[in-house]
């Protein structure tokens, strides 16, 4: 999952998590930046490298499955490396040296390849039905991804190599992996989702799954319609002020609505990617019920999908 700082990328996470584990499916969150806050949407702790519950699910065997928690960070997944390869005793000297970054960064991309092999370790592994990886914004996504190519061309035997190549099958596969991009429909936003979409595509190889466009406000009957008019077609009265308030509020969604629509046919056009659209939610703080709802807007959205033909 990736977009644009400040597209709501983390509550879509959220949201396409429950929507999976609505789905009957076990569901990894996996947060590769501290403070997202993805923790705090379903009511939890901030999550740490240790694999946390989010939500228990229904427990039944037929309904809500659970939704796990955890961070991967370079360091903690280069010291677990160390100690699967039997180098417990280094990885602890690395540790109370502080030398633990000069080795994360002996070679370029390889702070990125630690946490994207230990991504492909967790998916071989069957650690859940579905991982979501709460990539960084765009801009660096692209970076970060491209890491094992980039590591590939710099080294090419050894466990490093091995690795990378390891983390390469992995993103080139469509049956594996996707990269699901989200955006506003915002100029900005819808720019750059468009040239992060081509730039993953022709540089990292990754296949691409539908576009979240999120914070969408819904079209409201009436919205032309004269406030006092309305009032007294419903037998009330407004008050000019009341009156000249409520006009502005019509206006303002009336163009923020003709505004979404240029912004989706321009994104359509330049992106022939299917859609999923989400609400605008009029709330300051996502919880676990707007959660709910987000997810339940996923899967209508996806059930309208066609399939996905290789």
């Amino acid at each position: 999952m990736t977009g644009k700082g400040g597209v709501g990328k983390t509550t879509v996470t959220a949201s396409l998590a429950r929507a999976a584990a609505l789905s009957g499916l076990r569901t990894l969150i996996v947060e590769v930046e501290a403070g997202s806050g993805l923790a705090a949407v379903f009511g939890r702790e901030p999550l740490t490298y240790s694999e946390v519950e989010l939500d228990a699910g229904t427990g039944d065997g037929g309904g809500r499955a659970p939704i796990l928690g955890r961070t991967i960070t370079p360091d903690e997944a280069l010291v677990e490396y160390l100690k699967d390869h039997g180098l417990s005793r280094i990885s602890r000297r690395l540790v109370a040296s502080g030398a633990l970054d000069v080795v994360a960064t002996a070679a370029p991309g390889i702070r990125d390849i630690l946490v994207l092999g230990k991504v492909k370790q967790l998916e071989r592994a069957g650690a859940a039905d579905l991982i979501l990886l709460d990539a960084p914004a765009a801009g660096h996504a692209i970076t970060f991804l491209l890491a094992a190519r980039g590591l590939l061309d710099a080294v090419r035997a050894g466990p490093i190599a091995a690795q990378a190549r390891e983390v390469l099958e992995l993103l080139t596969d469509p049956e594996r992996c996707r990269v699901t991009l989200v955006t506003l429909a915002e100029e900005t936003p819808v720019n750059e989702v468009i040239d992060t979409a081509f730039h993953l595509e022709d540089r990292v190889g990754v296949a691409l799954g539908p576009v979240v466009v999120n914070g969408l406000y819904d079209v409201l009957p009436g919205l032309a319609v004269a406030p006092a008019d309305a009032a007294a077609q419903a037998g009330r009265r407004l008050g000019r002020a009341d009156a000249g308030v409520l006009a502005e509020a019509a206006a303002f969604r009336r163009d923020r609505i003709a505004l979404q629509e240029e912004q989706l046919g321009r994104l359509a056009a330049g992106l022939p990617l299917p859609q999923l659209h989400l609400p605008y939610l009029f709330t300051p703080d996502i919880g676990a019920g707007d959660v709910d709802r987000l997810a339940r807007c996923l899967l209508e959205g996806i059930g309208r999908l066609e399939p996905i033909r290789q």
